[in-house]
């Protein structure tokens, strides 16, 4: 009888995966590196390199536990660099009675699996990936009938269901949300702990080579690469996060620190987001912190929601909204992205320290990515496409289905408010409160007009009066919509006129 072949994409590195649960011996694994998903956008080497590392970890773990593998290698010449196409040649090889896959994370894979039944002449059985704690058909019952879709609301569901931070049917601590507490600028004095030190193998040097090889125009570089990629590496970094950073994660969770590209954050969603860890393990560890006394309950609530709400809530309303929820725009932006997101080559400190340390490390954290190069690209009116497509590029944590929402969603509002009841827009001050990045910056944070101004001052004003009239309805906006219809008339031509300027020099491919 013939057995069945069971495909792992290369974001679904668990080995509780729905579709290896039942594998029984004459069954095979087929786990294939195609330049279709390693090209699709302009990849961080080191993402590139954790992606295939972590694949190569994960195939060789199958097959010493007597697990049948057939591994197709990015440099096989035979290799036909798509997924249907490696998936119709191991059909062709095995004569399998049916393939077995989970459903992918992102839509144009998707679309693409659906054919392969058709394609290939084998049965195709797309199993649910319950790896998340939201099925995407239950994220779609929950938001049947509702106007609007608040991650907050979705958050509280999520914690009640799973029983996280709960003390009785009451929110531990009496509150759902620890985030005023979250917010602190990060002092100079305090000490940051050294990340965990990377360990190359042969198979990370082997795939090093290969990536350095036959990618080496892509952004940034395979030396320094230091991101678990088997599930014994992610776990370590877990409990390193645990022990030395969560009890001052929430503190300063939004801060930022020129030169410090980790601060206290756990830097576990690479990892987590190729299947090498399990969201509610983590979540029911970090709460223990919190049960034993050694970790503050703003640190715990503030890891928990990331992980049980946000993370949730993005792919629910991705799945939800898709694929028209690609092409929203409902600002009208249109600028292209400035070369400096490539480069890092600016004078903005501030934008040039996130967008450098994205090019050294495929990472940068969530106040970094929506408050610096997603407020600069919101306030500067850039295409969400071309964003879309930076992001995915440059992080190593980035697929579709958590890049687009955050993204197109929460840092540009170009879903014009299915994420977020307000655009996450910003001045100068909000930059030189939360980081040390305007001390010797430049530009100037206290000016708005002047040749030295901080860029982000007077884009953040020409945002406000160009869509003025689009939020003035919008009650989370009417303390800016109040600040800029008080304004002297010659004082909002001024801003818009430093604006003005600013932009032009964007769209003439110079540098600011």
């Amino acid at each position: 009888m013939a057995g069945i072949l069971r495909v792992v994409l290369g974001d679904q590195l668990s080995p509780g995966l729905a579709s290896l649960r039942d594998i029984a011996p004459g069954d095979t694994v087929l786990l294939a590196e195609v330049m279709a998903e390693c090209s699709y956008v302009p990849h961080h080497a080191k993402k590139l390199v954790l992606v295939l590392s972590a694949m190569r970890h994960f195939a060789a773990m199958l097959a010493g536990g007597g697990t049948s593998v057939d591994y197709v290698r990015l440099d096989d010449p035979d290799n036909t660099h798509s997924l249907r196409g490696e998936v119709a040649r191991a059909v062709a090889r095995h004569g399998p009675a049916a393939v077995v896959v989970v459903e992918p994370g992102e839509w144009r894979v998707m679309q693409d699996m659906n054919g392969w039944e058709q394609a290939i002449g084998c049965p195709v059985d797309i199993r649910r990936d319950d790896r998340f704690l939201c099925d995407i058909r239950g994220f779609r019952d929950w938001a049947a009938g509702k106007r609007t879709l608040r991650m907050e609301f979705f958050y509280r569901e999520m914690r009640r269901l799973h029983r996280v931070l709960m003390q009785g049917d009451e929110p531990a601590g009496g509150r759902w949300n620890f985030d005023p507490e979250n917010r602190k600028r990060l002092p100079a004095h305090i000490a940051l702990p050294p990340r965990p030190p990377a360990s190359h193998d042969a198979i990370t040097r082997e795939v090093m080579a290969l990536v350095a090889d036959r990618f080496p125009r892509n952004i940034g570089s395979v030396e320094g690469f230091a991101f678990p990629v088997t599930a014994d590496e992610a776990e370590a970094a877990f409990e390193d996060f645990l022990r030395y950073r969560l009890p001052y994660f929430g503190d300063w969770q939004d801060a930022m620190r020129g030169g410090a590209p980790f601060l206290f954050h756990s830097v576990i969603a690479p990892a987590l987001n190729l299947g090498l860890l399990d969201p509610l393990d983590l979540c029911r560890r970090v709460e223990s912190e919190w049960w034993e006394g050694r970790a503050p309950l703003n640190a715990v609530e503030g890891f928990v929601r990331q992980i049980l709400g946000w993370r949730e809530f993005v792919r629910g309303i991705y799945w939800l909204h898709m694929p028209e929820y690609a092409g929203l725009n409902a600002l009208g932006a249109a600028r292209k992205l400035p070369a400096f997101y490539w480069s890092g080559e600016t004078k903005m400190r501030c934008m040039a320290d996130a967008i450098g340390q994205t090019i050294a490390h495929a990472y940068a954290h969530h106040i970094q990515r929506l408050m610096l190069t997603g407020n600069f690209a919101l306030l500067a009116g850039i295409d969400p496409a071309e964003v879309d497509e930076w992001y995915l590029a440059v992080y190593a944590d980035a697929y579709e289905w958590v890049e687009m929402p955050n993204t197109r969603g929460m840092a540009l509002f170009a879903d014009g408010g299915i994420v977020g009841s307000k655009p996450y827009a910003a001045s100068g001050a909000y930059i030189n409160r939360m980081s040390d990045h305007c001390a010797g910056c430049a530009y100037d944070v206290k000016d708005a007009t002047g040749p030295n101004a901080c860029p982000f001052n007077a884009l953040y004003w020409d945002f406000i009066g160009r869509h003025a009239e689009r939020f003035a309805d919008n009650p989370r906006m009417a303390m800016p919509l109040r600040g800029w219809a008080a304004m002297p008339a010659a004082k909002r031509a001024a801003l818009r006129a430093r604006a003005a300027g600013l932009l032009a020099t964007l769209e003439a491919g110079g540098t600011i």
